[in-house]
């Protein structure tokens, strides 16, 4: 494995775990709602769910890989159209009703292994992520490294999981989230959108050069 892959696997990583979306801003209502030790409880807990999905993303990936370029090609296009609903989904969003947060802030631990393992969007964000990272190494995966790209994605996801649970309990924080709840989940919006168009920009090109 050279340097170059090792740091994008480490990157990926940490950008699917500090990546604003379902799961961040679920820890952010609970981090408003109850403080840094929920948050980091139900973050202790959404671990296992990031292991669990981005495990098969990365198999998808490299299977894909094995299989052909087309195969790689397709499951980038198939996600990052998946992102890009969800995108205008979160722009789209309304203001919620201020309840929701209470309920599973009282097990934040058993909540985020429930919101991880259930999660609809964990697996194409994963895919997408990981896919535009990767690509332009693509050439390198195969299945004797899968064990290492799970663990060092691990590795990328507990440094940004540290850099939320320090920043969720803060004051200003949970004061900032509670004002702007709404304009937060929007932008997360147009951050999913970017996303799926970096995807689709490595996607798209490689299909197209396949059918000439």
């Amino acid at each position: 494995m050279t340097s170059s892959l090792l740091l994008a696997v480490l990157a990926s990583g940490f950008i699917y775990g500090i990546t604003p979306g379902p799961g961040v801003l679920a820890v952010f209502g609970i981090g408003a709602a109850r403080g840094r030790r929920a948050g980091a409880g139900f973050l202790c807990g959404h671990l296992l769910g990031d292991v669990v999905w981005c495990s098969t993303a990365l198999i998808a990936i490299v299977g894909a890989r094995e299989i052909g370029s087309t195969a790689f090609d397709v499951l980038g296009v198939l996600s990052g159209l998946y992102l890009f609903w969800l995108g205008l989904r979160a722009i789209r969003s309304q203001r919620s009703n201020g309840q929701e947060p209470q309920g599973p802030a009282r097990q934040p631990f058993w909540h985020g292994i429930l919101f991880g393992l259930t999660n609809p969007k964990a697996y194409p964000v994963a895919v997408a992520t990981f896919t535009a990272l990767l690509s332009s190494r693509a050439e390198l995966l195969n299945w004797s490294m899968l064990p290492w790209l799970i663990f060092l994605s691990f590795l990328g996801g507990i440094g940004a999981y540290a850099i939320l649970i320090g920043i969720v309990g803060a004051r200003q924080v949970r004061t900032l989230y509670q004002r702007h709840e709404l304009a937060i989940t929007r932008l997360c919006g147009v951050m999913f959108i970017g996303f799926a168009i970096n995807a689709l920009l490595h996607a798209v090109p490689g299909l197209l050069a396949n059918k000439a």
